[in-house]
């Protein structure tokens, strides 16, 4: 059975745009996943984390999947690491960040994976792309 998902991507390290279109390009590859729309990728300042870190660029895309959401995530998570993410500052600056926003209509409240996103509301860098593709 296929879900309607919705995922954040978002970049402020490197070549921004070229990490973006790469991540799109593994996410069109993974198995029993489909990239059915795309937002347009909007700039934004860094919200939370260091003061002295670069601009995001942000988009939202809307998938249908049939990998259950901890595979999703796990699948998300080993393309950030293909794609050069490294572990540092909690919202600090990164190569790639990728995250599920929607997952159909569940409710998932575990220690590594809360669907709906738990910040959704409260970023427009999140929101604006997002009712977009809605």
């Amino acid at each position: 059975m296929l879900v309607t998902c919705y995922l954040g991507i978002g970049s402020n390290l490197g070549e921004r745009k070229k990490i973006i279109k790469a991540a799109l390009g593994k996410l069109s590859k993974l198995k029993g996943t489909k990239i059915i729309k795309v937002s347009r990728i909007i700039e934004t300042k860094p919200v939370g984390g260091p003061i002295v870190q670069g601009k995001f660029l942000n988009a939202c895309i809307k998938i249908k999947t049939s990998l259950s959401p901890v595979s999703l995530l796990k699948n998300l998570k080993n393309i950030e690491l293909e794609l050069g993410r490294k572990k540092t500052l909690r919202w600090g600056p990164r190569s790639i960040d990728l995250d599920i926003l929607l997952y159909g209509n569940k409710i998932i409240r575990q220690k590594d994976l809360k669907i709906p996103h738990p910040k959704i509301l409260e970023r427009a860098f999140v929101l604006k792309p997002l009712l977009e593709i809605l």
